[in-house]
């Protein structure tokens, strides 16, 4: 049998069993989307946690003579070290994805999330070892971003290589929405902490539980990933000898630079709407709106558990209707709740009127739950994952760490400029659903 030339195979898209693309989802495949998912949500809660406990991290691990504002930004800057670390660690473990397979990177990533933020809860204040305190901690940051980094890219080939073809954006839309609700475990565990504990009481040992308890169900998390099996695509390409011969990377970026600027455009539309409309509403509907606290927190909540939702129902539609049909019309959507949502602010009108438009509006959100869809497509499977690692973290790493100085710049000329924003975003993910035409690469 003939068998192409390195560079060649690389460009091809391995076809599966007819079988294999057809076939209604089995148990098998809704075991590996249940435990991608609790993966997922547990890596992104592990990760997201520590914005929670900021003040109290910043008074533990620094030096008590500094200023209030000084240690609150010394704290912030090492959780934006996970951020800007997350490109290196996502392509490094996209590489040998590529090469030794998904399943390994994929539970790897679990264990390089799960032993820092246990370390995290472990550590010895500033009190008990001066610097060194605030070095572990920036030490644990950097694993953390790099874990994080292959986690989703992972996650996502993982899932859409295992499940028929028909059913990818179902999975990848399920799968996206359990790394929402990580996000929605921190804030209410955190929630949980301040209720149940005094401040005295938080600083002397309770903010170590939520690190601690992340850590441990992590590592279980890993084990249980170790009963997964490695994806079908990745088989058939050793079986036939397809496996990337050079570095995957610079065959993405030599070759398929198209898939490129489709995958950062989607995930700047992605990483920041997620941004503004879910971690930074329930500071900016208090300073700028002066809500209370507790009225924030419970509507972030609700419209977090809403986006949930919207990803799955938004990756089942992809299937059905298309990715750029469903992206096209959730952006719709999205810009037009959002405006209603920030006029009700503006008006001063009841929780209860304002909390309809903004669950609507993380509904809308999960829209991005097409967007993994579109970006597995970007790609063809031999350097699938290390096209995805390199678009998603770099583009994150831009606009995920720009995004909220943006919009702390721009909402000191006007209280709408989240709304602006946003709708311009909408625009551009409109823009790229437009213009993403031509040849996809499904395994098919």
């Amino acid at each position: 049998m003939h068998t192409p030339p390195p560079h060649q195979a690389l460009l091809i898209d391995t076809p599966l069993p007819f079988s294999q693309r057809s076939r209604p989802l089995g148990r098998r495949d809704y075991r590996t989307l249940a435990l991608a998912a609790l993966g997922g949500m547990l890596e992104f809660y592990d990760f997201v946690i520590f914005v929670f406990f900021t003040s109290v991290i910043g008074t533990l691990f620094f030096p008590p003579s500094s200023p209030e504002w000084l240690r609150q930004l010394q704290t912030f800057g090492i959780f934006a070290i996970g951020y800007f670390i997350r490109p290196v660690g996502g392509v490094v473990m996209a590489h040998f994805g590529d090469v030794l397979g998904r399943k390994k990177m994929f539970t790897l990533s679990v264990l390089l999330m799960s032993v820092p933020t246990l370390l995290i809860g472990m550590l010895p204040p500033y009190a008990q070892i001066g610097f060194a305190a605030p070095l572990l901690l920036l030490a644990m940051r950097v694993l953390q971003g790099a874990a994080v980094g292959g986690e989703v890219p992972g996650a996502w080939v993982f899932v859409a290589e295992h499940v028929p073809r028909r059913h990818v954006g179902f999975a990848c839309g399920t799968l996206t929405g359990g790394l929402t609700a990580g996000i929605l475990l921190g804030s209410l565990i955190a929630t949980g902490i301040n209720a149940a504990f005094t401040r005295n009481e938080i600083l002397a040992y309770a903010w170590r539980l939520p690190f601690l308890a992340g850590g441990v169900f992590g590592i279980a998390a890993m084990f249980l990933r170790r009963w997964l099996e490695e994806t079908p695509v990745f088989r058939e390409l050793q079986a036939n000898r397809e496996i990337a011969s050079e570095l995957p990377l610079r065959t993405v970026l030599r070759s398929h630079w198209r898939g490129v600027a489709l995958s950062m455009t989607l995930t700047w539309a992605l990483s920041a709407v997620i941004i503004v409309t879910v971690l930074m509403m329930p500071a900016l509907m208090q300073k700028s709106f002066h809500l209370p606290a507790a009225d924030t927190l419970v509507g972030n909540s609700i419209a977090t558990v809403a986006l949930t939702i919207g990803c799955v129902v938004a990756g089942a539609l992809s299937d059905r209707m298309g990715p750029r049909i469903v992206l096209t019309c959730g952006a719709v959507l999205l810009a037009a709740s959002f405006t209603w949502f920030y006029c009700q602010l503006s008006a001063g009108a009841p929780l209860g009127a304002w909390l309809f438009s903004y669950t609507a509006t993380g509904f809308a959100v999960g829209m991005i739950g097409a967007i993994p869809l579109m970006m597995v497509r970007a790609f063809p499977p031999a350097i699938r994952f290390s096209g995805i690692s390199f678009s998603y973290n770099v583009a994150y790493a831009i606009f995920g760490g720009l995004t909220p100085i943006l919009i702390a710049l721009a909402n000191t000329v006007t209280a709408r400029a989240p709304v602006i924003y946003v709708v311009a975003l909408c625009a551009v993910a409109i823009l790229a659903a437009l213009c993403h035409r031509g040849r996809t690469h499904e395994d098919e």
